[in-house]
Order: structure tokens, then sequence, then C-alpha cells
């Protein structure tokens, strides 16, 4: 964002834990923004974190709203506190990039949702994977049919556990990510689902999935999803009649490997190239201009603040993807396949057991 003489907006960070001092880093070093302030529970944290990015730090987030009083607020707190500082800062009329998951569940999503439409204020989810240069590219060329007819799509996220606070299992913390980027790339619903969770090493919630989705277009998908891996993997593949893509997420790279069947016959799949089947065609590596995902995303949470377009994801799409985990859960634990009705604008709350709750 260029900075054109024009008022810096100011914005402010509640929650300044690994995840939230990231915000606070890249807001103060966007141009156009003036960094007023940040909260957390800890205050040594907040000070140090403040004393970095040479602002104002705080204990109370009441008291940096009342003080300091942004225009925009990215909220980083752990999830079971999501609602009730969500709830604060729209209903003073403040701006909100909320992180992923949108809530602890889906009724205190749905309140979340219905007080951004009731104030009138912008709400975005930070789901940051959308905003991964690799995946937005990959997005554009499925969408534009250069895989053909989309056959499957594997998604795999694996790593040690993680050292920050975790207060979900691995399902909502990490799997909601590949939930809501098969949605996004692919622009279908999922309509069936079954998966099968563990709890290895995690002592409250699961810590492995493998997970197998149906997709309105008869596409299929898997996920392999655990924090019981050495290596960290962060991988995507969608796989179609004319290939298939890969992307790695921590590379940024994104790949093509070509059916060398179906080159030369794109479009005619259903004629003499079905007969042919699959054989190694050419690799292309494609230029990706590689960029940091969080500030391309804080990037389109102000610009839709400032413009009154639409924030790239809604309420409703972090909600379709918390349903989601939460029906995955629910298939782990109950050991059968869960079928979903969704529509794009409207989401029927699955009513959970009262144990498939996270803890």
């Amino acid at each position: 964002m260029k900075n054109n003489g024009k008022a810096r907006t100011k914005v402010a960070v509640i929650g300044v834990g690994a995840m939230g001092s990231h915000h606070a880093r890249i807001y103060a070093e966007m141009q156009d923004v003036r960094l007023v302030g940040v909260a957390d529970l800890d205050g040594t944290r907040a000070a140090t974190i403040a004393k970095r990015y040479g602002t104002a730090g705080y204990s109370d987030f009441r008291t940096l709203l009342d003080r300091a009083k942004p225009e925009a607020v990215t909220v980083a707190v752990p999830t079971k506190y999501h609602l009730p500082v969500a709830l604060e800062v729209m209903q003073r009329g403040i701006h909100l990039l909320l992180e992923k998951p949108i809530s602890y569940t889906l009724d205190e999503g749905q309140q979340i949702v219905k007080c951004s439409a009731e104030t009138g204020v912008r709400l975005m989810v930070g789901h940051v994977e959308r905003f991964n240069p690799a995946i937005m590219q990959l997005r554009d060329r499925v969408r534009a049919g250069e895989a053909g007819k989309v056959f499957q799509m594997d998604a795999r996220r694996q790593g040690p556990f993680p050292v920050r606070p975790i207060d979900v299992g691995v399902v909502v913390d990490l799997a909601v990510h590949d939930l809501d980027v098969i949605r996004y790339v692919s622009g279908q619903e999922v309509v069936r689902l079954y998966a099968e969770t563990e709890r290895r090493i995690h002592s409250d919630n699961e810590d492995l999935l493998t997970g197998v989705l149906r997709l309105r277009d008869g596409t299929v998908a898997t996920l392999t999803i655990n924090w019981l891996t050495p290596r960290k993997v962060r991988e995507l593949e969608v796989t179609g009649e004319l290939g298939m893509f890969r992307v790695n997420y921590l590379t940024q790279d994104l790949y093509f490997f070509e059916n060398g069947c179906a080159a030369g016959a794109k479009g005619d799949w259903d004629t003499m190239s079905v007969f042919r089947g699959v054989s190694e065609g050419c690799m292309i590596r494609y230029a990706v201009e590689k960029r940091e995902p969080l500030r391309i995303e804080q990037e389109a949470f102000l610009n839709a603040v400032h413009s009154g377009d639409p924030v790239p994801v809604t309420g409703w799409d972090a909600l379709a993807a918390l349903r989601l985990a939460h029906a995955t859960v629910v298939s782990g634990l109950e050991h059968h396949d869960v079928a979903l009705g969704m529509s794009d604008s409207k989401i029927t709350v699955l009513q959970l057991h009262p144990e498939a709750q996270p803890a």
C-alpha cells in the first residue's frame, strides 16, 4: 500500500503470541498504516512486542480500544476467546481480521458473523493459505480448466508437535486450512466425508488424521494431517484428465506434470484419448512471484476496509471450513461417514455430540 499523503489507517493487534506478533510486524512495516497498540494478557509479552515495533503495549485489550481508538484490528487470541473479543471489537464499530478458526464452536461462529452484519463492520477470517502465491495461481489455473476435469485432490500437512499453545486438536488447528483450500481451489462443496483420527502424543485431542472427502462434482479429496512427523510437509496435489498440479506451500513452488496421452488432445478426453490412458509427459515449473502470505492477507483486508469491496475470506467461508472440521472430528470419533448438505449462502449447523466438542 502506497502513502499518497492520506492519513494512515490506525490498526492494532490483540494477542501477540506466535501469529499475532507477525501481524504486528507487518502492520508496523506498512506505509499507509499506523500501529497504534498491541494487547496481550501477558503484559510483559505485550510490552516487548510494543517496544520492538514502536507502539504502546497493553495487558487489557479494552484499554487499548479505549485509548488508541483503532479503525481496524487483528485478533489473534486463543480460539476459545474469539467470541467475546470479536464481539467487543465489532460492537465498537471496528473492522476485524480474526485469526482462524473463526471460533471454538459453530454457534459462536454464527454469533460473530451475525454481529458483523448488524454492526456493518468488515469481518475477514485469517485463512492465510489462500494467500500463498502458489495456491492463488493454482486456483486460477484449475478454474481455467488447465487440469481438465479434476479427479482427485490430495492434501498433506504434517510435522512435529507445535511449541505454541494448542487448545484444539490437529483437525481444527491444521486440517481446517486444507478443508478451506479444497473449497477455494475447486469451487465445490463437500457432500460426504469419512475420517480416521488418533491420539498418540497429544494428551487432550487428536494429533493424527486420515480423511476422504467427496465433492459435489464427484472429485475425491484426501487429507493426511498429523503432528507426528519429524519433517514439516505442506503439499497439495490436484489430479485431472490433463495432468497433475503439485504445490509446495513452504517453497511456494507450483509444478504441472503433464499427462502425455492427453497432450495435444485437450478437450477431447471423452473420445480416443480415454482409450490411451495416462502416461508421463512434460513437467512444467511455473514462475511464481514469492511473497509472504500473511502480508498479502493483511493488504487484502485493509484494501477491503478502504474500498468497501467484499473481503476475500468471509465469515461464511470460515464457518463452512469449521463445520467440515467438526464433521471430521465426529466421523473420527464415531467411525462412520458424515453426509453434508450445504449451500453457498447458508450453513446448516451440524449438531455435534457433546464428546465431539473440541476440548
